[in-house]
């Protein structure tokens, strides 16, 4: 089969192509939007990860598209409805790094409750070892709601029992067995806002989950606790945040992924569209004013990049590939 790849670092390629030998792969150093041009009436699968955003369009480039790999577990980059009305399947990562994810949320809460940037940046820049203004606060004790139980908010309970917190979970999907197992309790969302002082996310993004905390909602978040996300940046309404952040309803957030991320990062090309969306730029603002925050804490959705889970993505993307090859697909999107 012919295969284009996109956003592969330079050192997948020599790995792909020992494990594919026997297709015609084409990599592409940057997401399909880097390549407006590129269309190939051959290709039959497209090997992409997030930033990689396809619909109807993107799709007709590609005429003979029969597969597209995401090496990810989130696909909301793509257009599901359109991939099925053209025969085209999906397959994404469903499990590589539910430790890895659960980890990077407690390197943002450290990094939050005991001040780490500040204090690093202040011996760095002022070479001044005072810990005034510097003062943190314990987990132990504390009430963290994770919300969404699935292999992320799993692990990310398991940790928080480590540290002797008080565990509260809200999701969709109840299991009894494995509250009890874990020692956490399911409430309701509008009871977790109100009883955490730490709120994590941990639900996949879809019409369900847009905007999951909201101007509506973010009023019963206790007052003085911190949010962390690093699910999607979709889940949390950037302005009902911004909100909550100047209102002192909420003491600090650590964000590993922004509503809009992807015009964020790349502003200029968002700004050349003969209309660029009011809606978009308004978030676009808002981001910016996250980023000035000394309370909020951003990464460049990095929680999934640690060696052991980018080798599980990439074993479980070929596998992926493989096995659609051999007509005996697995991971695909129902």
């Amino acid at each position: 089969m012919k295969i284009h790849y996109f956003s592969g670092e330079v050192w997948e390629e020599e790995y792909v192509k020992a494990r594919l030998s026997n297709e015609e792969i084409s990599f592409h150093e940057g997401p399909l939007a880097a390549f407006p041009d590129l269309a190939d009436p051959e290709a039959e699968v497209l090997c992409m990860f997030i930033e990689s955003k396809i619909g109807e369009d993107g799709m007709k480039r590609f005429p003979a598209l029969k597969l597209i790999a995401t090496r990810s577990t989130g696909y909301d980059h793509i257009d599901i409805a359109a991939a099925k009305a053209r025969g085209i399947a999906v397959a994404n990562v469903p499990f590589y790094g539910g430790n890895t994810v659960a980890e990077f949320t407690f390197a943002l809460l450290l990094a939050l409750s005991r001040r780490v940037i500040d204090a690093d940046e202040r011996v760095r820049d002022t070479g001044t070892f005072s810990h005034d203004n510097l003062r943190g606060f314990d987990l132990a004790g504390k009430a963290i709601g994770i919300v969404g139980c699935g292999h992320i908010g799993v692990h990310v309970i398991r940790i928080a029992n480590g540290f002797g917190m008080k565990v509260l979970a809200f999701d969709v999907t109840r299991n009894d067995e494995l509250s009890r197992t874990l020692n956490f309790t399911y409430v309701s969302l509008p009871e977790l806002l109100a009883a955490s002082d730490i709120v994590s996310l941990h639900v996949p993004y879809n019409a369900h989950t847009h905007h999951l905390i909201n101007r509506e909602n973010v009023g019963y978040i206790k007052r003085g606790a911190y949010l962390v996300n690093t699910a999607r940046g979709g889940i949390v309404e950037t302005a009902a945040l911004v909100h909550a952040l100047e209102e002192g309803i909420l003491a600090g957030a650590g964000l590993d992924v922004l509503e809009e991320e992807g015009d964020t990062k790349d502003e200029m090309k968002f700004l050349s569209q003969t209309n660029p969306r009011e809606a978009t730029m308004r978030v676009l603002l808002e981001n910016h004013a996250l980023m000035r925050m000394p309370n909020v804490l951003i990464t460049p959705h990095n929680a999934f990049n640690s060696e052991e889970a980018f080798q599980r993505i990439l074993e479980t993307t070929m596998k992926n590939i493989e096995t659609f090859i051999a007509g005996k697909p697995v991971n695909l999107i129902p």
